[in-house]
């Protein structure tokens, strides 16, 4: 009994030996890690990665900041780098650990920048408060990016949805998703003018005409707030010249904002208000003027209703202008020659019109033989006794050669 007691006496010394060897390779490591106003950073990472073999540990700090391990490996150095949400804040190179307990490997990132604004300080000449005043300004900054950019995405998410509402006809809900940006950034032009657009084409889908009327103005007032914002956007350039490209980009939006508020106003019925947006529309962009002089042309001619013949002689008037822009819209000869009639006085029996419209009606068939005015057109060529060009459209017979 006693040879095999002293057996596993022995067995256990060679057991406690063995495992104080193993214990000895391994370092225990701890640290606090704080942020720049000195307040614990939970659920940081503080990785371990190995200069000899990439063999890497990450450690999880805690509630306090806090962070430990007893299982990092002694007998190698490593670059050890602190993370707060995956982005490194801080590292320390070449740290090699001894076996046992060692002193705190802290990640003070207040201390760390009170040392680079002292090393700044001596570096440039300014004086501490002058750099931390510097660091100020461009930590404002970079917050200021990073928020801008999560409100842009934000933005993007429910402009995308509007959109998709939209071409599905949905208006309803491109409206709802559109207030709901307005809510996360009420200074965005572009949103109200969406807002404008989709508010003026849900009008199609309602039977109540208070309900009509209602959209419409709502329409108006974001085509309004849309037009105030990018003025304002314009001016706020101060002296600074602004550059080429985006500026002509802003007249463009600009004038598209005038040009949707025109056609909600006369959709109301307010025709002159119409008429001045269209104008102001004009404008603002030349280049595409021919648009909306077809649209003034139009919104006159749709509230001509009693023949006013001052009203007529002013779309015909927006019409020419329109076809001086663009020569080749068939629609504006058609609604010229249109109004022109209106002018027309009677000589006995017979209508005569001021010079131009049976021309006018004449490049309507040019341009569209077979358009969907073609044969009022004709009727109203037929009623001034002027000659109807019946050629148009039709293939001409090859000549043949002798």
């Amino acid at each position: 009994m006693q040879t095999r007691f002293t057996s596993v006496v022995f067995v256990c010394a060679v057991i406690a030996l063995s495992s104080q060897s193993l214990f000895a390779q391994f370092a225990r490591v701890t640290g606090t890690c704080r942020d720049a106003e000195g307040k614990p950073i939970a659920n940081g990472i503080v990785r371990f990665v190995s200069a000899e073999n990439g063999r890497k540990y990450e450690l999880k700090t805690n509630a306090k900041g806090e962070y430990m391990s007893i299982g990092i490996a002694s007998t190698e150095t490593y670059k050890v780098t602190f993370l707060v949400d995956g982005k490194e804040v801080d590292h320390v190179d070449n740290y090699k650990p001894g076996s046992g307990e060692n002193p705190p490997l802290d990640f003070d990132l207040k201390a760390q920048q009170q040392e680079q604004t002292q090393a700044m300080a001596q570096k440039s000449g300014m004086t501490a408060a002058q750099v931390k005043e510097m660091q100020q300004k461009i930590k404002e900054h970079d917050e200021a990016v990073a928020k801008e950019g999560n409100t842009v995405k934000a933005l993007n998410e429910k402009m995308t949805a509007a959109n998709t509402a939209s071409a599905a006809g949905d208006f309803d809900t491109a409206i709802a998703s559109l207030n709901e940006a307005t809510a996360i950034d009420a200074n965005r032009d572009l949103i109200w003018y969406k807002l404008g657009e989709a508010y003026t084409q849900s009008v199609a889908k309602q039977t109540d005409p208070a309900e009509k009327a209602k959209r419409l103005e709502t329409a108006v007032t974001d085509y309004q707030k849309a037009i105030e914002l990018k003025k304002a956007e314009s001016t706020a350039t101060g002296d600074k010249k602004p550059d080429a490209a985006k500026q002509a980009d802003d007249q463009k939006k600009l004038a598209a904002y005038y040009n949707g508020l025109g056609n909600a106003l006369g959709r109301s019925g307010r025709t002159e208000d119409a008429v001045q947006a269209y104008t102001q529309a004009s404008q603002v962009d030349p280049t595409n003027g021919g648009m909306y002089f077809f649209n003034l042309g139009a919104v006159l001619t749709n509230a001509n209703k009693a023949g006013d013949q001052k009203m007529a002689r002013a779309a015909a008037d927006a019409f020419d202008k329109a076809i001086a822009a663009d020569p080749t819209k068939a629609d504006a000869y058609f609604w010229k020659g249109s109004n022109l009639v209106q002018l027309a006085t009677l000589k006995g029996d017979k209508m005569v019109s001021p010079d131009g419209t049976a021309e006018a009606f004449q490049k309507y068939l040019e341009l569209k033989p077979d358009g969907p005015h073609a044969g009022e057109a004709k009727a109203m060529l037929e009623g001034m006794g002027a000659s109807i060009e019946t050629s148009y459209g039709k293939k001409k017979a090859a000549v043949k050669k002798p």
